[in-house]
């Protein structure tokens, strides 16, 4: 898969997470934007994510995805970090570990907000099973947090968001989020486990559902947020940073 390049946001420096204010966290200088305060190529948050987190396809333009959404509506604090995103279509924990440390770590980050789930889940055609289980998703989501732990990154968990009852069947005839949701599950037990803050956005968009709402006019295809639904996806991020 061709490696496409992460798109950079700037964003306020004072983002509480637990109740703690990520300026303080830094040491920075409010008064000093990212590039006085990190070397070239350096980054103060990454999020990290499959085709949903990236965000760009047909009918939505980087501008209305929920990074740069997120992004925009701090700005207004008029405090600065630099942003990447850094999401590829079609990833799988599996394949997020084995570019961690090149595409993330080594641009040194504070906080990685990571999302996965969707792809590990899926049920491809012509299969039975989704593309991991729910334990090697586990080992990896896990793993990525204890990597990220260990080079003194902070991360942030994110459940996949629902899909629409009107998106395509999978491989066994099913609508996508049977599958999916054991692995939400798991990513809650990991967030609560490694006492990390946890952005529920499947339980969101269940809610929605429940009160009426049709996830297609969300959804570019049923899986893929619109606009609309890149606007969801930040109103639920922001609140907790």
């Amino acid at each position: 898969m061709k490696r496409l390049q992460p798109s950079y946001l700037r964003l306020p420096a004072r983002l509480p997470i637990a109740g703690v204010c990520l300026v303080a966290l830094l040491g920075l200088d409010c008064s000093l934007t990212a590039a006085q305060e990190k070397k070239h190529g350096s980054v103060d948050l990454v999020f990290l994510g499959d085709s949903i987190t990236k965000g760009v396809r047909p009918g939505v333009v980087a501008e209305e995805t929920f990074p740069q959404l997120v992004a925009q509506q701090l700005e207004k604090q008029g405090l600065h970090l630099s942003v990447a995103n850094e999401g590829i279509g079609g990833e799988r924990t599996d394949q997020a570990l084995q570019r961690l440390a090149s595409d993330v770590i080594a641009r040194e980050p504070r906080y990685v907000i990571v999302m996965y789930g969707t792809n590990d889940s899926y049920i491809d055609v012509g299969r039975k099973k989704s593309r991991l289980t729910t334990e090697a998703y586990r080992q990896n989501l896990q793993t990525i947090v204890e990597r990220l732990q260990e080079a003194g990154i902070v991360p942030l968990l994110m459940t996949s968001p629902r899909w629409a009852a009107t998106a395509s069947k999978n491989g066994v005839g099913q609508n996508p989020n049977l599958a999916l949701e054991p692995y939400v599950e798991v990513c809650r037990a990991v967030a609560r486990d490694k006492q990390l803050t946890l952005i529920d956005h499947f339980a969101h968009w269940t809610e929605a559902v429940e009160g009426g709402q049709d996830l297609s006019e969300w959804t570019t295809d049923g899986c893929h947020p619109n606009p609309r639904g890149h606007r969801q996806l930040a109103q639920q991020i922001t609140p907790q940073l």
